[in-house]
Order: C-alpha cells, then structure tokens, then sequence
C-alpha cells in the first residue's frame, strides 16, 4: 500500500491543503454557488490528499515535499 499512497507531503502542505479544502467546501453551505459540483470537487481533493499525506501527480512524477527520514 506504501508503494500506492506514498507518504510525499510536507507536514505544512498537509495543514495548508486540508485548510483550503475545508474553505472551499465552506463555500457550498454559504449559499448558492454557480457550479456546485465542481466546488465540491475542488474542495475534496484537497481536503482527502491533505488528510491522506499522498498526493497521485507526485507520485506519478516522482515528486515529494516531504523531509528525508
């Protein structure tokens, strides 16, 4: 599974993408917002790759901001 979902955060970007993903999402119980799957959207993303420490285009382009061990 660590091959799959490879730990390639930095623990601030984790912080930084759950943050923004919970303000996106905000927006859809403010009121009406034009495209509301799509807000959605852009705000899971974030939200599920912070809260999971793995992001899949750095793993496909063998990226990481995660410190060294």
């Amino acid at each position: 599974m660590s091959k799959l979902l490879p730990n390639n955060e930095h623990p601030i970007e984790r912080g930084v993408r759950v943050v923004a993903g919970l303000g996106i999402l905000s927006l859809l119980a403010v009121g009406p917002v034009p495209g509301w799957g799509l807000v959605g959207l852009f705000g899971l993303v974030p939200l599920a790759t912070g809260a999971i420490g793995s992001c899949p285009i750095y793993t496909a382009l063998g990226f990481s901001t995660a410190p060294k061990a």
